[in-house]
């Protein structure tokens, strides 16, 4: 055979591969899928054929390896034979009406119950919380659980990780959680790890990519959970990293960019709830199954009932269980819906229930970052702002060099959530996050406090201002949106 001739061979071959690739995706891809992800996956696919089926083979499952789905069903088993605390719900008005349907939602998604006679504590200035977490575990006298999304050695962090040494050192039981990749892209990962060695404290990285060691899943697959728990008694969480406000990157500090975040402080019932996590992602990364050790925390004191519910979520779940409670609280709204999200790109059927919102006279209003660190994120952020401020939707934009970080919203001046979870797709599907639902009048008004504080130094989205941006970054922002499904 002449080369004219196995040329035409193979230029045939890759025809008809190239075509069965795309018949194949039309077929495999849509797959329990949802129809935005799936139409990004395929326009990758059909764009770049080769490169397309690549990624989508290597990043396209949103699941959890089998052996980790079952660890959470027992755990979740667990946590519905052994929850304290119902018996302090108050249902009686001011109760809303429509709560008790979401309630009973998550427990059915989640296994976590509503438990009441809790009391909480907000830190909006980032130095503040985490010396506030600091001084928690120096005063940790049985257990120290500490997990997050990312944690690094660095002089802010530094009095955080003496404290975990200090209470190993007198004997307190201390178990860290860090997830591997999120830990490991930061400067000083190694230094970190060292010290976690040096301290002598039990700790493991989550979600490990290790293929050498048999340790491996899709490695955008992320445990973003951020929470503290001492001695059962009381809890942190929220959207705190334990790193430099800066998170130590170069290009961070060139910038001036600095992190605002929100940590809330829970005692009582719901601190068990918190608990279960740690002890969930502990049992996972482990096989060690801690639920001997811990305890339920008993109801406190509070001048004003606050009724709580963790709400853990990610691809060891079956559903989206943050997107259903996020959407579900969206469309329950009488009066007011006011959203915080350093990370906004949310699905259609997200975007349908805030726009539906505004339309029906709700006052709804977005804060966000005027500046952001992920590019792709931000510019298709920005692509959702104009049907957003169409429909009634008030955007503030928190005032460079300050990257808004933090995570939550209230619904009316009765519900508020508060936690780990952006309002992007990663957050719904590819993430572990923790959601803490917060009925407390009294919770709310402190957040509409913060709130307040966020918008005096925020400047507000108008319509016509926005129409009339660059063309260039509208056609970024227009681009990027073509990637939301996949983010």
């Amino acid at each position: 055979m002449n080369p004219a001739s196995i040329t035409v061979w193979i230029g045939a071959a890759l025809i008809v591969i190239d075509i069965a690739v795309r018949i194949t995706a039309l077929i495999v891809v849509p797959r329990n899928r949802k129809p935005q992800t799936a139409t990004a996956w395929l326009l990758a696919i059909f764009l770049l054929p080769y490169i397309g089926i690549l990624l989508y083979l290597f990043i396209g499952s949103t699941k959890l390896p089998k052996k980790r789905r079952q660890r959470q069903q027992a755990i979740n088993q667990y946590i519905l034979e052994t929850t304290d605390g119902i018996e302090f719900v108050r249902t009686e008005p001011p109760w809303p009406d429509w709560l008790g349907p979401i309630v009973e939602m998550n427990r059915t998604l989640g296994a976590m119950p509503m438990v009441g006679g809790n009391r909480a504590e907000l830190f909006s200035g980032y130095e503040e919380s985490l010396q506030a977490m600091t001084d928690a575990v120096n005063s940790a006298e049985r257990y120290v659980h500490a997990e997050f999304y990312i944690m690094n050695l660095d002089k802010t962090s530094a009095p955080f990780f003496d404290a975990l040494q200090a209470a190993r050192e007198r004997g307190v039981t201390v178990r860290v959680l860090l997830d591997h990749i999120a830990s490991w892209r930061y400067p000083g990962y190694r230094r970190t790890i060292k010290r976690l060695k040096r301290s002598g404290v039990q700790w493991q990285l989550m979600l490990p990519v290790q293929p050498l060691r048999g340790k491996y899943q899709r490695p955008d697959l992320r445990n973003h959970r951020k929470l503290l728990v001492i001695d059962g008694d009381l809890a942190f969480t929220g959207s705190q990293n334990i790193i430099d406000a800066s998170y130590n990157k170069r290009s961070n500090k060139r910038r001036g960019l600095q992190w605002k975040d929100l940590m809330v402080r829970f005692e009582g019932p719901i601190v068990a709830g918190i608990d279960a996590l740690f002890v969930t992602d502990w049992y996972s990364e482990t096989d060690e199954l801690l639920i001997r050790e811990t305890e339920s925390a008993r109801a406190v004191e509070s001048a004003v009932p606050m009724d709580c519910q963790v709400v853990p979520s990610g691809p060891g779940f079956d559903g989206e269980n943050n997107l259903r409670l996020f959407n579900s609280l969206l469309y329950s709204a009488q009066e007011r819906i006011i959203i915080t999200s350093p990370y906004f790109v949310p699905d259609d059927s997200m975007l349908y229930a805030i726009t539906s919102a505004a339309q029906r006279g709700l006052d709804v209003q977005l804060f966000a970052s005027e500046i952001g660190d992920q590019p792709m994120v931000y510019h298709a952020q920005r692509s959702y702002y104009e049907e957003l401020l169409r429909s009634g939707v008030r955007i503030f934009l928190y005032q460079a060099p300050t990257v808004l970080h933090s995570k939550h919203f209230t619904i009316d001046d009765e519900v508020a959530v508060v936690g780990s979870s952006n309002m992007d797709m990663r957050s719904f599907t590819l993430n572990l996050e923790i959601s803490v639902m917060v009925r407390s009048d009294q919770f709310v008004k402190q957040l509409r406090q913060i709130e307040d504080d966020y918008r005096s130094r925020s400047t507000e989205v108008l319509l016509d201002d926005w129409l009339r941006r660059p063309f260039r970054t509208q056609v970024l922002d227009n681009v990027a949106r073509l990637t939301a499904g996949l983010q």
